[in-house]
């Protein structure tokens, strides 16, 4: 073989282990990616049955039920346009509740009900998933918390303002504007 030769045949093995490769990684890579959708795309067919993905959304109020002598809760989760009934057989976070932001790993069965394996709930008072917070938007035209209560009058805790009337009617005989208790004078010998 000539030196010429040698190294083509060298170049197209190299170039045929790092083709191999890298189909090898990205196929790792597909497997490992899970897709996140809300109840919606999941009601518009966009969803495999059976296929591992992330549910995203806010847990219906009144719907938690538990089975008892188990670990084994049901409970539904709604973007509010549509409704998808979950699963999950292990301990739920301490901060999950009912009305609250949670995100659901696991798959969908073909009777609708998403069967978890792991549940994520919201980390603080104002998580929303991203799909479900643009899906409220849509239906309200802003988010609630703006809705509520204009910036200024609230300070960094969602407190009303004093100078306002949500502020007055909530600080009403508590706080440093309250009218002073009278202490009632002790008893000798207590």
């Amino acid at each position: 073989m000539t030196p010429r030769r040698r190294r083509l045949v060298l170049v197209l093995g190299i170039l045929a282990g790092v083709s191999v490769a890298g189909a090898l990684a990205l196929s790792a890579f597909r497997q490992n990616v899970t897709f996140y959708f809300i109840p919606s795309e999941i009601a518009a067919g966009k969803v495999p049955v059976g296929q591992t993905i992330r549910l995203g959304g806010m847990v219906t109020r009144g719907s938690l039920q538990r089975v008892p002598g188990t670990l084994e809760v049901h409970f539904v989760v709604t973007d509010s346009h549509h409704d998808v009934p979950v699963t999950f057989d292990k301990v739920l976070p301490d901060l999950f509740r009912e009305g609250a932001g949670v995100v659901a790993h696991g798959q969908l069965r073909t009777d609708g009900t998403f069967v978890a394996d792991e549940v994520l709930a919201k980390h603080d008072e104002k998580y929303m998933p991203p799909k479900m917070a643009d899906a409220l938007k849509r239906r309200h035209g802003e988010p609630r918390a703006q809705a509520a209560a204009p910036a200024d009058t609230q300070d960094a805790a969602g407190v009303p303002a004093a100078g306002t009337a949500a502020g007055a009617a909530a600080g009403a005989g508590a706080g440093p504007t309250a009218a002073p208790q009278q202490l009632a004078p002790r008893a000798a010998g207590s």
